[in-house]
């Protein structure tokens, strides 16, 4: 007799695990303990196999028998239930590795081996760590367009840009290394060509004038806010370095008794 939710409720445990039969093999196993296991004996080629389908009453009678009706199809297609649970378990597991973040992660390492500057390794974890952490846990293969462009637009908003353009190309970038790499089929930064807005350029002429420059060196050294943005304006000056050969310049760069200074590479 086909089981009842008050039959398969009012089931006490004994001693020893016994069985309550549905139909079709499927059963319940009830043990000494009082837990009670979906399970489905069913045979394949020469064997008898079991399949469980989770305990009572996270699974109930109704979601059993649905999972029984669906391992009887694929046994009428010729295929075992038990192995195909493996392969999409195997399938879960190797999406669940397969996330934005751990491909950006293999990006930002292989930059890292190939010797690129720090500055620009630190650029790159900035874009794929932090504007795109919503990426992060998402399975690469199921990331559109309309979701990349949802974060594209945020940051743009914000009045950034320049940096929206530059997170969609190092996005790409992320996207390119899972394509070759088998991880996934295409590149849905592809599509947001010509999506963005252009960055707004304002072009900041050289001084040319040795009385603005004057001017400009004045305004140096009345400015009141940190003694180290002073000194980096005044050392700047002095020695025509860049911005960011100046902000990241280290002590042993510096030979003090020659006064010269020597910038790496890179």
């Amino acid at each position: 007799m086909p089981l009842s939710e008050f039959s398969i409720r009012s089931a006490k445990p004994r001693e020893k695990p016994f069985k309550l039969s549905d139909s079709g093999g499927l059963h319940l196993l009830v043990q000494p303990g009082g837990g009670k296991l979906w399970r489905l004996k069913y045979r394949f080629g020469s064997k008898e196999k079991l399949l469980s389908f989770g305990p009572y009453p996270a699974t109930g009678l109704a979601d059993a028998r649905q999972r029984r009706d669906q391992a009887k199809k694929l046994l009428a297609s010729g295929i075992d239930p038990s192995e195909e649970r493996r392969k999409e378990k195997i399938t879960a597991a190797i999406a669940q590795n397969n996330t934005f973040g751990a491909i950006a992660a293999e990006f930002i390492a292989g930059k890292e081996t190939s010797g690129t500057a720090e500055t620009t390794i630190s650029k790159l974890k900035w874009l794929l760590e932090d504007l795109a952490a919503p990426l992060s846990e998402r399975p690469i293969t199921q990331i559109t367009p309309a979701e990349l462009l949802d974060l594209l637009k945020r940051v743009e908003k914000s009045g950034r840009r320049e940096t929206a353009r530059r997170l969609r190309g190092t996005i790409s970038s992320v996207f390119r290394l899972a394509v070759v790499t088998l991880r996934a089929e295409t590149d849905p930064t592809f599509a947001l060509r010509g999506a963005l807005l252009a960055p707004v350029v304002e072009h900041r002429a050289a001084i040319l004038d040795e009385r603005k420059l004057g001017g400009l060196l004045r305004a140096v050294d009345d400015y009141d806010g940190w003694p180290t943005i002073t000194a980096a304006l005044k050392f700047m000056a002095l020695t025509l370095g860049r911005p960011g050969e100046v902000r990241l310049a280290r002590r042993d760069e510096f030979d003090f008794e020659k006064a010269v200074w020597r910038i790496p590479s890179g």
